[in-house]
């Protein structure tokens, strides 16, 4: 069930999990016959697991949609990749895209994933960010030798999603985990609750997830919990998350904020790992 070696992220995405990647799967349960992640951005913990049979969820369509090109395309998408240039005029026309739906719309699911890619690995610290009208508008990053093209993760991504049960969905969470099964996990990673006010950032959709995003997750939370389905939660340790999930098991964990633009906020900053067994 445990470790692939070769399958990695492709994307970098705010709120991914590789720093505190080994303490999560310390608490991942060895037995459980699917796995759910209704948030999986990068997908650091899925893909550290690589589990045979899953259901794999997010509410950003241009994720969903890299992970099925890549299962379904990876020999096109590869070759789209080649093609993107690193320089600032380039990369403004290819973000620009997204703001005439006209010309977005011709374009094909294997150019939608080659151009998310490549704005994620040249765009200004890796952050997926969109505005309210669902348009991409991270600044370029300026960097000498992005890896634009990595290959090798490409293909050890697409083998492993040709070679196992993967179910790809782009849905509310709610639903996402509305037809699990007992016997299965869930692995939960929501957009964090703010630590400040100037420290929200919601912006891997346009439609946000706030407060009262975060207590209907509780809820699901509590409906996992009584259908007897093991769940691991992480977020933020306001006193908020604390509160609401104060009848469950919290575990504190620090992490490193790599994402603020101002690298001296960037530091160690307490997490939570929330779950309803021992």
């Amino acid at each position: 069930m445990r470790k692939n070696g070769h399958a990695a992220p492709v994307v970098k995405w705010a709120g991914g999990k590789r720093q505190i990647l080994d303490e999560i799967i310390k608490h991942v349960p060895d037995d459980f016959t699917a796995y759910y992640e209704p948030f999986v951005g990068g997908g650091a913990v899925w893909f550290r697991l690589c589990p045979q049979k899953a259901a794999v969820n997010d509410v950003n369509a241009e994720l969903v949609n890299i992970y099925r090109v890549i299962r379904d395309h990876v020999d096109q998408l590869v070759s789209d990749l080649k093609k993107h240039e690193n320089n600032k005029e380039y990369f403004y026309k290819i973000r620009q895209i997204d703001r005439d739906s006209k010309a977005y719309s011709k374009l094909t699911p294997v150019e939608k994933a080659s151009r998310t890619i490549y704005l994620n690995k040249t765009c200004y610290n890796g952050l997926f960010r969109v505005n309210q009208a669902g348009e991409f508008n991270t600044p370029f990053g300026n960097y000498k030798n992005p890896n634009i093209v990595n290959e090798p993760v490409l293909r050890a991504v697409s083998e492993y999603l040709n070679n196992a049960d993967i179910e790809f969905t782009c849905v509310d969470f709610e639903l996402a985990l509305k037809n699990i099964k007992k016997g299965s996990f869930a692995y939960l990673d929501p957009p964090y609750d703010p630590v400040s006010i100037t420290a929200n950032f919601t912006g891997y959709d346009k439609g946000g997830f706030g407060k009262s995003e975060q207590i209907r997750l509780k809820s699901v939370c509590d409906q996992l919990n009584e259908k007897g389905i093991r769940f691991l939660l992480s977020n933020s340790a306001t006193p908020f998350i604390l509160e609401l999930y104060k009848d469950y098991i919290i575990e504190i964990v620090q992490a490193k904020r790599i994402i603020n633009s101002n690298s001296k906020k960037r530091g160690e900053i307490d997490e939570v790992l929330i779950k309803n067994y021992s």
